[in-house]
């Protein structure tokens, strides 16, 4: 591996090296923008804003390009940005910034094995048959499979390239400044906060110990449950920095051979997504934030009879939710459910995004949530193409996740809408990504079935 030319030997980590590089990618970018706006000096101001948003997109996929060369924590910086920015960045840039990807170049063999024999010791180290070939690579970290010696278990470890912890608060810090050059970003208190959220997910991502703790924790909540499987820790081969579990066969939840398969085990792996989502929000208040597929597997009945299982990969991006955002979430969902519009306002009333907004707007949001409700009526009033020959709803015929992601941008862009806190942010990226989950093995389920006991034991609680 070592010698594999498309590897690198270490990633540029050091504060100064990558100052340098954003610092000439914004030169680079700023006399470019510059130049453009000078050209359209005597056109109209249609074409000056035209050109100027032309313009923002180019040096956005310039700047997006230099920034996924650097690797490390500054392409998940930019992902989360992208992920989360939709209210406070302009279209230009998280349009771009949503082209950075997981998919980059591994860290050699030499470069990474003197880092995993220092955190584990000669002792551990010797212990274990490391594959020097990573199963799989991302911004952060990459992943090796392994194998104990003494009884054959199959490992994976997660390795954190050296460095990125560190740069952190230095690259968001740098890839804000290149944003705001574009002045298209709001200079307010809301914009601030979201920057000081991105920053301490950034934190939780490479927060190991931490992540093992939740990996413990749902996998506790889930041992007794025959639908899902979670890995189990092995506490003696994690540090700091390195986070081993056991390794859990299985194949990607958008994989040919799980669509292929028939509608009613498709259905069944549906059901059991949505429930983890009920759970989360009702039961444990510890939510995953990340709606990547990448955070989930499947692992095939080998015979007829047994179960589909979903394996629940990488938890460093669940968070707990503050006890008044839950009841919120919890009281908005309980109200939209049974169409109750004056309850789902009074369960907004006293949060200053909804008190602010005049009663058109504020009916708005009510149309938004009930639509997003959707799937979970008793589906008298869903649009007819939604629903099978069954009376089931079909999502992937509903195309609901874009018809809420197209509703809540033209509520965004009323002048009296006000920015939610960033908690319901997360949950509604949570939902369009179970949404889309949904979409994508084309579910054909009776939804409401799945919700209505939760919302019957909360109430009763």
């Amino acid at each position: 591996m070592s010698d594999n030319p498309h590897e690198m030997k270490r990633l540029k980590t050091g504060a100064f090296e990558r100052r340098l590089s954003l610092a000439k990618a914004g030169f680079v970018a700023g006399t470019r923008f510059a130049a453009g706006a000078a050209g359209s000096m005597f056109a109209s101001p249609e074409q000056r804003e035209e050109k100027r948003r032309r313009a923002l997109a180019e040096q956005a996929q310039y700047l997006v390009r230099e920034l996924g060369k650097l690797k490390g924590s500054v392409v998940k910086i930019g992902q989360m940005m992208a992920l989360y920015g939709e209210h406070f960045l302009p279209d230009e840039i998280t349009r771009a910034l949503h082209q950075l990807n997981d998919d980059t170049t591994a860290l050699a063999w030499s470069s990474l094995e003197p880092v995993i024999r220092a955190q584990l010791g000669e002792k551990r180290f010797a212990e274990l048959d490391i594959d020097r070939e990573p199963l799989g690579t991302a911004s952060l970290a990459q992943v090796h499979r392994a194998r104990r010696k003494s009884d054959g278990t199959e490992l994976v470890l997660k390795v954190q390239y050296p460095g990125v912890a560190q740069a952190i608060d230095a690259d968001l810090n740098l890839v804000t400044q290149l944003l705001k050059f574009s002045k298209a970003v709001p200079q307010t208190r809301e914009f601030e906060e979201w920057l000081d959220e991105v920053r301490m997910m950034m934190h939780r991502e490479v927060n190991y110990p931490q992540e093992m703790e939740t990996t413990r924790l749902f996998h506790s909540y889930l041992k007794d449950d025959p639908r899902y499987i979670v890995p189990r820790i092995l506490p003696e081969y994690c540090t700091n920095t390195v986070l081993c579990m056991t390794y859990e066969r299985g194949v990607p939840i958008n994989s040919p051979i799980v669509l292929k398969l028939p509608q009613e085990r498709r259905n069944r792996i549906a059901e059991a997504a949505l429930d983890i989502c009920c759970r989360e929000v009702f039961q444990w208040g510890e939510i995953q934030t990340d709606p990547n597929f990448g955070n989930y597997l499947v692992r095939l009945a080998e015979k007829e009879g047994d179960l589909d299982r979903i394996i629940l990969l990488d938890f460093g991006a669940v968070r707990d939710f503050p006890d008044d955002l839950l009841a919120l979430a919890r009281r908005l969902t309980r109200t939209a459910f049974y169409r109750d519009r004056e309850g789902m306002k009074a369960a907004m009333y006293g949060f200053s995004f909804f008190d602010n907004m005049p009663d058109s707007t504020k009916e708005s949001i009510v149309d938004l949530f009930l639509l997003a409700i959707e799937p979970f009526s008793d589906l008298s009033d869903a649009p007819p193409e939604t629903l099978n020959a069954d009376g089931m709803y079909c999502w992937a015929r509903s195309k609901l996740h874009l018809r809420a992601t197209a509703a809540a941008a033209k509520s965004a862009t009323s002048r009296h809408f006000a920015i939610p806190p960033k908690e319901l942010m997360f949950l509604s990226r949570k939902l369009m990504g179970a949404y889309t989950f949904m979409t994508v093995i084309d579910a054909q389920i009776y939804a409401r079935k799945i919700l209505e006991p939760y919302l019957q034991a909360e109430k009763q609680s």
